[in-house]
């Protein structure tokens, strides 16, 4: 794989964030993360979307420009990231010269080419969507489906985007590339869309909608929306119309743009558009996922339960993010809605990360000081049954995972990592290398603890994009090199002679409710 290009969508900063956001760049950080485990050249990019009425709007009612409004929260959705350890490498702002410029330069290609016209037009417009709602898609009383409020009547002149032009070549697109959709299922939604989809407005009155990027050609309009926001993608790789630079041409098209379900239809529909009117090719998926739910409820400001990215950390005292990540992260299958609740939450890390894997590790090198001194013996898989099968299995494991991230099936990849555990748990059940001690049986117990052992240094791999310190530390006790790619992973990994002594065995992961762990977390 010589590049990996993924991009999430970008976060609209009339708030600040909060677990939804989380959730897709929790997702997206671990699609990068693995894959930069398969390649030498990743690229993952971020941002925030800082155009448009609503922080107009919302700036006016605070007393502050809206500009003031966008750098608060641009930095909040930048410290949140950070505290959640999102690896990303490069984080744009619609409001970046560099993109406001490219993004004129966008129109005005459309404009020359005869793709964007002027046209009179009066429609029902939902702030929330940024967009202009048929009245077949409202509810019965009236009401945008997804923000459950009345749009308003807007009458205006503006400018308009030949979106009809394309429809047959996005249809031909989407049934010729089943994969452009991910999850498969979402590709009929799109195509029931595109039936009797219609030219979209790209502009909006400077009357109206002040804060945007200007139309150079036209001092009473502004470049709205989905031309701004959209585009980002490429601006951030040096797109302008005008030039092609490096990293465009070595990152695009994008390998994956992970996105919502409820912005499918911009980016599967809309975005295709715009990229066949610049001759440009297409990403190569479209990967959109579920909303995330509280206690089975919807996020609603209303209802108070809109949780921020990283008040879970601060609830269970957690010094990094890694539960949380490795939740979020296997909350729903391919696409699917998810759900966050306190105690699931805490009994599934527990079980997953304390007791199942972490424990596995800690009282394996805690076998291996007590008879061993911390020494690592001569291999020897055939004295005890089942060793070779299990680090057969656990190669196998390291294929299967990469197969669900082709498929970026990431909660299902992590299904397969910790059915590995569990089977090398019952290994040790099974063979009972304390009592093989017992009896005199020292090889073979030696044999047990470093099949063991070799399978952890490969779990430690699988399980580095969603827990990156876990795995760290889990490396470090099995002095592993977790910089090794996963097609390059054997089952010969630890080496003869001292590994580890007393005090160097560590739990990779305390109980989020014991004591220790929170004595830890207060120290």
């Amino acid at each position: 794989m010589e590049k990996f290009y993924i991009t999430t969508a970008i976060d609209y900063v009339n708030g600040a964030p909060h677990i939804g956001h989380a959730y897709e760049k929790i997702l997206t950080d671990v699609i990068a993360r693995h894959f930069s485990q398969r390649t030498d050249d990743m690229f993952f990019l971020t941002g925030t979307d800082e155009h448009g009425i609503k922080i107009q709007k919302t700036a006016a009612a605070n007393g502050i420009t809206p500009k003031e409004l966008c750098d608060e929260n641009a930095q909040k959705f930048k410290d949140a990231w950070k505290a959640l350890d999102i690896d990303y490498n490069k984080f744009i702002r619609t409001t970046d010269d560099y993109h406001e410029k490219a993004v004129q330069k966008i129109f005005n290609k459309l404009l020359e080419k005869g793709d964007i016209y002027k046209h009179s037009y009066e429609g029902l417009y939902c702030t929330g969507c940024e967009c202009f709602l048929n009245p077949k898609d409202l509810t019965e009383d009236g009401l945008c489906p997804d923000h459950l409020k009345k749009p308003e009547v807007i009458k205006e002149e503006n400018y308009f985007f030949k979106l009809s032009k394309y429809k047959d070549a996005i249809i031909k697109h989407i049934k010729e590339n089943p994969d452009f959709i991910v999850p498969a299922f979402r590709a009929n939604e799109v195509l029931n869309q595109l039936e009797d989809i219609q030219d979209i407005s790209v502009s909006r009155a400077k009357s109206n909608v002040q804060w945007g990027i200007d139309v150079l050609s036209d001092a009473e309009q502004s470049i709205y929306v989905w031309i701004d926001a959209l585009s980002n993608y490429i601006t951030a790789l040096g797109y302008d119309t005008e030039k092609e630079p490096e990293d465009f041409k070595k990152y695009w098209p994008a390998d994956v743009q992970v996105i919502g379900k409820d912005i499918l239809k911009f980016h599967s529909i809309y975005w295709p558009a715009f990229l066949m009117a610049l001759d440009l090719p297409l990403p190569k998926h479209i990967l959109a996922h579920g909303w995330i739910t509280i206690d089975e409820t919807k996020m609603s400001k209303s209802l108070g339960n809109v949780i921020s990215p990283t008040s879970v950390l601060e609830t269970f005292e957690l010094k990094e993010p890694d539960a949380f990540r490795y939740y979020m992260a296997t909350s729903a299958p391919c696409g699917r809605d998810g759900n966050y609740s306190d105690d699931d939450f805490k009994e599934k890390v527990n079980a997953h990360l304390a007791n199942s894997m972490g424990n596995l590790l800690n009282r394996t090198l805690s076998m291996l000081v007590k008879y061993f001194d911390g020494v690592v013996q001569p291999k020897n898989l055939s004295l005890v049954d089942g060793a070779n099968e299990l680090l057969k299995k656990a190669l196998g494991t390291v294929k299967i995972v990469e197969n669900h991230f082709n498929h970026f099936e990431v909660a299902e990849a992590a299904q397969e990592i910790t059915g590995l555990v569990d089977t090398a748990n019952k290994f040790v059940t099974d063979n009972a290398p304390w009592t093989l001690a017992k009896e005199g049986k020292i090889d073979e117990c030696a044999q047990v603890l470093t099949t063991v052992m070799e399978v952890m240094c490969i779990v430690s791999a699988m399980i580095y994009p969603y827990c990156p310190n876990i795995a760290k530390n889990m490396a470090r006790q099995l002095s592993f090199d977790l910089s090794v790619k996963l097609d390059d992973l054997t089952a010969d990994n630890i080496k003869v002679g001292k590994l580890i002594s007393k005090e160097d065995i560590t739990p990779v992961f305390l109980r989020v409710d014991s004591e220790l762990a929170d004595k830890s977390a207060k120290k």
